[in-house]
């Protein structure tokens, strides 16, 4: 017989962190779905007052919006090495700690130095951005902690997963920082009006809408391998399910506002999707 190996993800024996995966898979991929039809969730260029639903209701101005997005998972993510106990996880928990919170520092240093801005969030849009990344960041950890002692992963894609997420976090800032270029002060940005919107140049921008959305894939590719936990696995294919979906309604986007936006340009992936 051959020799009983232990799976390539973790799962560690706790029936809320598999039921955390199982909603957070459905949960995006539903959002995803949503994008193609329309339904967006309200930030960048699907954002606006003058749309439906766009009018009414608390608002945040943009850059303040994305700070309250991002600030708490980063927080949650430092605070979590001074965790007592939390060195006794093991370097696989540490290093994904650390990649949690360098991806979330990027984030913020983004929104401060980065991205340019213009108009308004909807109060319940920056709500649920930041709490789900506050919660992603708290089960990353959590189902990481659970997993101390068990067998290790028959294929240990530690290392790998590290260069997989540095790559991720280098692509995606390139091309954001593609896109700010785009920007004129005060005439939209990642969370503004559809004022100032071009179409990108540079970069993959050249064969796919959103390569900013596929090395942000990339980044939780490279975290689920760090982690090899069957929630990092979860949340990482939900995210790929998400982005994928809203690359598209993106490129769709492009499509109608730009006369001479390329048809041979994909949503995504270079050549494929």
């Amino acid at each position: 017989m051959w020799p009983s190996l232990p799976p390539p993800f973790l799962y560690p024996p706790s029936a809320f962190v598999a039921a955390a995966s199982l909603v957070t898979v459905v949960s995006l991929a539903s959002l995803g779905l949503a994008e193609l039809r329309g339904e967006h969730v309200a930030y960048s260029k699907f954002w606006g007052p003058q749309r439906p639903g766009g009018g009414g209701g608390a608002l945040l101005p943009s850059r303040a919006g994305m700070l309250v997005g991002y600030v708490p998972a980063l927080v949650a993510a430092l605070a979590s090495f001074a965790v007592p106990g939390a060195a006794n996880d093991g370097a696989r928990a540490q290093l994904l700690r650390a990649a949690l919170a360098v991806h979330f520092l990027k984030r913020v240093l983004e929104v401060l130095f980065v991205h340019r801005y213009s108009g308004s969030m909807p109060l319940p849009t920056v709500l649920q951005i930041s709490s789900c990344y506050l919660l992603y960041v708290i089960m990353f950890i959590y189902a990481q902690h659970l997993s101390r002692g068990l067998p290790e992963p028959a294929v240990d894609t530690l290392h790998p997963g590290a260069l997989v997420f540095a790559v991720g976090v280098a692509g995606n800032f390139y091309h954001h920082h593609l896109l700010s270029r785009l920007r004129t002060d005060g005439g939209g940005g990642a969370a503004g009006g559809d004022r100032g919107y071009k179409i990108p140049r540079g970069g993959l921008f050249e064969l796919v809408a959103c390569p900013h959305y596929l090395f942000e894939i990339v980044v939780f590719a490279g975290l689920a391998m760090i982690a090899q936990t069957a929630f990092a696995l979860a949340l990482a294919v939900g995210t790929a399910a998400f982005l994928a979906c809203r690359s598209c309604a993106t490129r769709r986007w492009y499509a109608a506002k730009f006369e001479e936006f390329p048809a041979g340009i994909r949503a995504l992936v270079p050549y494929v999707l």
